[in-house]
Order: structure tokens, then C-alpha cells, then sequence
């Protein structure tokens, strides 16, 4: 997989159709994705239970580009080598998640995944300063985690900064949370080049009327055009 800082659309399947997770997929793909992300939570460490490995194992014959695994889990450490044998391309824990994250990515990287690290908003992005040289992906959440269809939070100036620091590190900067075309360009006119868009995308649209998955996504690619 090679790196380059095009920006891709990220749908989230937390917004798609449960009992429908292998099409949804084919048909979002089809429409434009350029990743499938995948947001575990364990109502714990957020308030919301979604999905484990088994589902992720279930889906990923399903995946023709990237599996973006989101670990909104505590902790991590235990689960790790059960979603790289799922098939996960990359594996993102919470820096909040754990007090050692060095080494939860060091394990990501270990079990053959590609290791991401997330910021909660009320996160700093210095918070991720000691461990850049160990991830390919850095995830900025602009929705404090747990629910998808929430109202987009302002993160500017934290991937101002993180984009600074990365410099020329092939890190991609990644952006979960109220994606839609009204928030779009403010985030990779900041630097991000991953946009995770759940209800953006999948909104007006099915696995049997597609098309408006596809309208939604050129929405999006449009607005930062």
C-alpha cells in the first residue's frame, strides 16, 4: 500500500444497514470510497457497544480497498492480535485508552497491522509528540466518540499542529466525526488527507438505490476540490 496524501473518503459501516454489512460495502466501493472504516466500541471506554472481531473477520472478504479499524476500546492490548488476524489493514487505539500507548502500537505493528493513534477533542495533539516516528495514521476526532450523526467540533488548529509536527513523516492525518461538504475543506485546507463520513454518506440511499451513496461522496470530494 503505498503512501500518498491524496484525500480519501473513509464511509463509516456504523452508518450503514446492519443486516446488510457485504453489500453495503460492494456498493458504497462502487460508488467511490477509497477506505471502509470500521468503528469498534465496547460501552466502556465510549457509551456504545458496536462490533468485535468476528464481524470484522466477516466483512473483510467484502473489502476491496483499505479495512480502517477504530479501536474505541479499554483496553486494547488484549484484542489487538485478534483484529490484525481479521484482516484489519490499519488498527487505531485511543492515546486515552491506555498509560502505555508506545507499546499498544508497538504490538499493532508487531501483529502485521498498519498502527494509527486517535486524539479526543478535549486531547491535545502534543499528546501523540513521543510515539509519531511508531504510526502510519494519526485520527483527529472532531465528535467526541460513542455516537455516529453528531454536530462536527472545530479541530483547525489541532491539525494545524499536527501537521506540523508529522513534517514529512508518511503519516496520514485522518478525520472522524461530522464530516459532510460543509466541513470538508476546512479540514484538508488544514492538512488532513482521510475524511471518515458515516450518516454524509450513507444518507437517501440503500443497497438497492445506491446511487445517492455516490452523490454524497462527489458532495464531499467537491466541496474541498
Amino acid at each position: 500500500m503505498s503512501f500518498d496524501r491524496t484525500p480519501k473518503i473513509a464511509p463509516s459501516i456504523l452508518s450503514a444497514d446492519f443486516a446488510n454489512f457485504g453489500a453495503e460495502i460492494a456498493a458504497v466501493e462502487a460508488q467511490g470510497a477509497d477506505w471502509i472504516h470500521v468503528d469498534v466500541m465496547d460501552g466502556h471506554f465510549v457509551p456504545n457497544i458496536t462490533f468485535g472481531p468476528t464481524t470484522c473477520a466477516a466483512i473483510r472478504p467484502h473489502i476491496k480497498t483499505v479495512m480502517d479499524v477504530h479501536l474505541m476500546i479499554a483496553p486494547v492490548d488484549p484484542y489487538i492480535q485478534a483484529f490484525a488476524d481479521a484482516g484489519a489493514d490499519f488498527i487505531t487505539a485511543h492515546v486515552e485508552a491506555g498509560p502505555h500507548i508506545h507499546r499498544t502500537l508497538q504490538a499493532i505493528r508487531a501483529a502485521g497491522a498498519r498502527p494509527g493513534v486517535a486524539l479526543n477533542p478535549g486531547t491535545p495533539a502534543t499528546a501523540v509528540a513521543e510515539v509519531l516516528d511508531l504510526v502510519d495514521l494519526v485520527c483527529v476526532m472532531t465528535v467526541n466518540p460513542g455516537f455516529g450523526g453528531q454536530s462536527f467540533i472545530d479541530m483547525t488548529a489541532k491539525i494545524q499542529q499536527l501537521r506540523t509536527m508529522i513534517g514529512d513523516r508518511p503519516i496520514h492525518i485522518e478525520i472522524d466525526g461530522g464530516v459532510a461538504p460543509g466541513t470538508a475543506k476546512s479540514v484538508v485546507d488544514a492538512g488532513a488527507d482521510v475524511l471518515v463520513a458515516g450518516s454524509a454518506v450513507f444518507k437517501g440511499g440503500s443497497v438497492h438505490n445506491p446511487g445517492p451513496y455516490g452523490d454524497n461522496i462527489r458532495a464531499i470530494r467537491a466541496a474541498y476540490a
